[in-house]
């Protein structure tokens, strides 16, 4: 059997947290390809997921605006952030990052404190979102750098956050455990006649084994007894939120995306907020103007990428996402990877038939992130020279056995 070139590639990675967003990433890798075979057909999809980079790409999509406006950072310094005012079909339609207000990206790394971070600059950038005239938010939920779980957009949206005698707590998911109510009557009137969904990965729950804390908190910088601290804070703020709610019906603590960014998720869900699977409110709306399926459906192979390939992959990140449509369509899949983390061969199962790491010698982590264009370029281009050889070779044993 003779192996062939694939003169279709989609490529349709996400972004690498802190270093490229997605398109950054789709123009790397989509170089790297052609410096190999030239003349190939690339089609680059970057995927908005909700994290850095999906305001710019929803508005560019869509013939929109961006925004940009001075909000609070995670850590109470003010900085310049944005959002997108879209256009066509979908005006009045507002798309909120919230990494642009509260990312990881925005915390020095000797100050990272998820106990501390709060999520007030989300809230202002929602509210701008209705200064100018949104009547639909989308809130991309991704590369945050809290997990507060969603108390400090709320407070800006106008809650009132108290403890046990009626007194103001501080920012920052660590206050959570004291907290005794939340006044859900002073919020912004506005957001009543305004319809709120959340882009986010429902993998993410709030509390329990799997909850938020546990699961991210380290990667924010919690240490195990911070991370103990946030979980239990979180276990007693789903029960304010959800007794002020006064919704019995929602599940604030295992919930589908309740953990989403830090908590943030169930934090404005308990405001009336939907919390939808974000390449299905991002892709399968129809709002960036792509069909992905039908992309996968005409390509030999798919390319995606991401920062970090490991155990939480099939949870609901974008590489999984995109392989399982992949895996339905026939179409094989290879993914790059920042890093190549543990249980990173659970993906083989969920359509990713190759990993591919692109750091080829030790190096520190600011280094990778600062040269992550040409780290992947230059992994691209061995990876598929090594496809190459490959088709060269079963190219040969195929004329032998003829």
């Amino acid at each position: 059997m003779v192996m062939s070139i694939p003169q279709r590639i989609l490529v349709a990675p996400s972004g690498f947290k802190e270093s490229l967003d997605a398109v950054e990433v789709a123009a790397a890798i989509a170089a790297g390809i052609r410096q190999v075979i030239p003349g190939v057909q690339v089609r680059s999809v970057p995927l908005a997921d909700g994290g850095e980079g999906t305001a710019v790409a929803l508005a560019a999509a869509t013939g929109g605006r961006i925004v940009t406006r001075e909000v609070t950072g995670p850590l109470g310094q003010k900085v310049s952030s944005h959002f997108a005012m879209l256009g066509g079909a979908a005006g009045r339609t507002a798309v909120v990052e919230m990494a642009a207000a509260a990312g990881l990206k925005l915390v020095p790394k000797d100050c990272r404190n998820p106990g501390l971070t709060s999520t007030r600059g989300v809230g202002e950038l929602i509210l701008a979102a209705l200064d100018e005239g949104a009547e639909r938010i989308i809130v991309g939920c991704g590369d945050s750098g809290t997990s507060d779980g969603g108390a400090g957009a709320l407070r800006a949206l106008g809650a009132r956050i108290h403890g046990s005698n009626g007194e103001a707590l501080e920012e920052g998911g660590q206050s959570l455990a004291k907290v005794e109510g939340i006044d859900l009557s002073t919020l912004d009137a506005r957001l009543a006649a305004c319809r709120i969904d959340l882009a986010l990965n429902p993998f993410n729950v709030l509390c329990g084994p799997q909850g938020v804390a546990r699961v991210f908190g380290p990667q924010k910088g919690a240490t195990p007894e911070q991370v103990e601290v946030l979980s239990s804070g979180f276990d007693r703020w789903a029960a304010v939120l959800a007794a002020a709610s006064g919704k019995s019906e929602l599940d604030l603590r295992t919930g589908a995306g309740t953990g989403a960014s830090g908590g943030l998720g169930a934090g404005l869900a308990a405001i009336g907020a939907n919390l939808v699977p974000r390449l299905e409110l991002l892709l399968d709306s129809g709002l960036a103007g792509i069909d992905l399926d039908a992309c996968i459906a005409d390509a030999d192979l798919v390319v995606t990428a991401e920062g970090a390939i490991d155990f939480q992959t099939p949870r609901g990140k974008v590489p999984a996402e995109v392989a399982k449509r992949a895996q339905a369509a026939g179409v094989p899949v290879l993914a790059f990877a920042g890093s190549i983390g543990k249980d990173a061969h659970d993906v083989h199962a969920a359509g990713i038939d190759a990993i591919s790491g692109i750091i080829p010698i030790p190096m520190d982590m600011d280094r990778a992130v600062a040269e992550g264009a040409m780290l992947l370029r230059e992994a691209t281009e061995r990876t598929f020279r090594v496809l190459l050889l490959g088709s060269a070779i079963s190219s040969r044993l195929g004329r032998l056995a003829a």
